[in-house]
């Protein structure tokens, strides 16, 4: 493609447009973004290749634009492309917030918008954290809608792959569900684990102490608060489902704890530990 419009330069976006440069699949990028330092460090890196005001100024002459802003302000981002005749896509974490504001949004042009997630972060965010590496062999989902045309689905599926993604399809609302469990779940449970230690009055003491397996399970706790935020919320009703069964989960260990149940415990963990070990090797 000639020119590619990121709406928010950070990790993703960031790493999008390094991917595809790296490919030699995209000629010239645009980008947008609220935090001027964080601009200036993706030309810096040679991320973007000039900037732009606003959403529908960076996609006037695109091929294709991605939107990998915090998904609370993607009602805005697609009120700005409502004109635009581009094809869109985004990174946003959950789907069916993001095609109800795109609906919304873009309206008779709702065609023109190919959802999609790439499933691949860091805990580090912004310009400085993106890297041309980040989505190889990662898994990114699409989530096409009825309205798409198929030559629209296959060119946003090409770009991802051209950044070395494992592009698959699913439907929008298994996609929230799924996530929910094994992503938006995990995130809330680091955070909820670090601030709960940060609050005790030997907060210092504790962290001390922390080793690897405290910074190994909490890693993902240094990411953006923004995103996360927005995230939980979009994605609440799934989330809070999860919320209920992990807290049923825990509270069955909890049994077998205050029984002294020793086998029990230890069958618990087997089963949890060939199960991650079946996971890992499949990988």
């Amino acid at each position: 493609m000639k020119r590619l419009a990121v709406i928010g330069v950070g990790l993703i976006g960031g790493s999008f447009a390094l991917g595809l440069k790296k490919a030699g699949a995209v000629a010239h990028v645009v980008g947008v973004g609220r935090n001027p330092a964080n601009l200036k460090v993706a030309m810096e890196r040679g991320i973007i290749d000039a900037t732009a005001p606003d959403p529908g100024a960076a996609a006037r002459g695109a091929d294709l634009v991605l939107v990998a802003t915090p998904v609370a302000q993607f009602p805005a981002v697609f009120a700005s492309l409502a004109e635009s005749s581009a094809l869109i896509t985004d990174g946003g974490s959950t789907k069916r917030d993001v095609i109800a504001a795109a609906r919304k949004a873009l309206g008779k042009r709702i065609a023109q918008f190919v959802p999609a997630h790439p499933i691949a972060g860091a805990e580090n965010s912004g310009a400085a954290a993106a890297s041309a590496e980040l989505f190889r062999d990662k898994r990114v989902v699409l989530t096409p809608l009825p309205e798409n045309r198929r030559a629209a689905v296959e060119q946003v599926e090409a770009a991802w792959k051209a950044c070395g993604a494992r592009v698959s399809r699913m439907d929008a609302e298994e996609h929230d569900a799924v996530l929910a469990m094994v992503s938006h779940l995990p995130h809330v449970l680091a955070y909820a684990l670090v601030h709960g230690v940060a609050k005790r009055n030997n907060a210092d003491q504790l962290f001390s102490f922390a080793a690897g397996g405290f910074r190994d399970f909490t890693r993902i706790a240094s990411s953006h608060p923004e995103m996360w935020r927005d995230i939980c919320l979009a994605n609440r009703d799934r989330l809070l489902q999860e919320l209920k069964s992990y807290g049923n989960e825990l509270g069955s260990i909890r049994k077998l704890i205050q029984k002294g149940d020793g086998a029990g415990l230890e069958k618990l963990f087997a089963g949890a530990r060939d199960a991650r070990n079946k996971w890992i090797r499949s990988s």
